[in-house]
């Protein structure tokens, strides 16, 4: 079949990136202002009930496992085709974060970092070396990259394609996940199995999309699958995230709560398919890559030089400045940076000799995703 663009994706992609945004903003009002009576409210739908932030990161992931398995294209290079394409779409926008996020830092907050930190970041590998992120947002891109590692080690074998394959690794994932969260009292594990956690949720993405569009699986093993998914997110967010509330800010109720939302509403969209699409949501979706990675630095600007008051209204106008401003930088990174490096990478693949299944363009995180 052509690629084609699947507008209710490219909506899914905005739902997820303005969650964020506005959780982020919202997170600066609770905790670097006075909220008086509104605390206890602001506090809780954000950080007890539900992490929308969190909500939005999934929401990307399991638009990462609907897309990237189907990336791979026939041609007489798959596996390297693959790799330049990942590369241009992720790294030239993510250096711009990075050299954006150096000057903003600078300028705003008289803040540097270690020579050392900003060459690990630039690899984006800075996880793996054990050098702490430039800005914790960036950590969702590690996981990414650890799909797109799992999914060329499951083409290169034969697997990816496999009917059963990901309902296998999801299956595995979520029992082993599950028993290590209820019986090992161990946060290091914990966080391990966070990153499984988040791989499930795109490979549940895969499962959604083998059963809607492929067809070659069917919705009992969806409703199987997510149950598995779901009850893994809630058990281990009990133990990662459970404690004491105030202290952490987040509570396991705000994270779990995410991660099943984020799947029923993801399952839902796939179902009725291009009638969720929704062109201002959509047209977010196109740029949501760009508008993760620099919302953060326009919220610092806007939060230092267009502070309105510390009321309902100058909050309230606080967030709308920064989805406001967010999309229009990230309108022009995409523009000059992003969409001109995914074209320039196209040139570099090799010749197709066939054209592969639905892929919608703009695969990014995420979250980066």
């Amino acid at each position: 079949m052509m690629h084609q663009r699947l507008a209710f994706i490219d909506t899914l992609r905005g739902i997820a990136v303005l969650s964020v945004v506005v959780q982020h903003a919202l997170e600066v009002i609770v905790r670097e202002h006075p909220t008086g009576a509104y605390h206890a409210i602001l506090h809780d739908a954000i950080g007890y009930y539900m992490n929308f932030g969190r909500f939005g990161v999934v929401l990307f992931f399991f638009v990462s496992g609907f897309v990237i398995p189907f990336s791979f294209p026939g041609s007489a290079s798959p596996v390297n085709d693959f790799s330049i394409s990942r590369f241009f779409r992720l790294y030239p926008a993510y250096w711009t974060s990075i050299a954006i996020g150096l000057v903003t830092m600078q300028a705003v907050e008289s803040k540097t970092y270690p020579v050392s930190q900003i060459a690990a970041n630039l690899t984006m590998l800075q996880s793996f070396l054990e050098v702490p992120h430039l800005w914790d947002f960036y950590w969702t891109l590690t996981i990414e990259l650890l799909f797109y590692v799992v999914c060329i080690g499951l083409f290169a074998a034969g697997l990816l394609s496999q009917r059963l394959t990901a309902v296998a690794i999801l299956v595995a994932i979520a029992l082993a996940g599950t028993a290590v969260a209820v019986l090992v009292e161990d946060r290091a594990a914990w966080v391990v199995m966070e990153a499984g956690l988040n791989l499930s949720a795109m490979f549940l993405g895969k499962i959604v999309r083998d059963t809607v569009i492929s067809g070659t699986l069917r919705w009992r093993h969806v409703a199987v699958c997510t149950a598995l998914y779901a009850l893994f997110a809630i058990t281990l967010c009990n133990s990662r995230y459970g404690g004491v509330y105030d202290d952490n800010f987040f509570y396991s109720y705000s994270i779990g709560g995410a991660y099943v939302c984020a799947a029923l509403v993801f399952i839902a969209f796939a179902a009725f398919g291009e009638r969720m699409a929704w062109r201002p949501f959509a047209f977010v979706g196109v740029i949501s890559y760009s508008v993760y990675l620099m919302s953060p630095f326009a919220m610092v600007w806007v939060h230092h030089y267009a502070w309105l008051g510390d009321e309902p209204l100058g909050w309230l106008a606080f967030v709308a400045e920064v989805v406001a401003s967010s999309i229009f930088v990230s309108w022009m990174t995409y523009s000059l940076v992003e969409k001109p490096a995914i074209a320039f990478g196209r040139k570099l693949r090799s010749d197709r000799r066939t054209q592969v299944v639905l892929e919608p363009a703009l695969s990014r995180q995420g979250a980066s995703q």
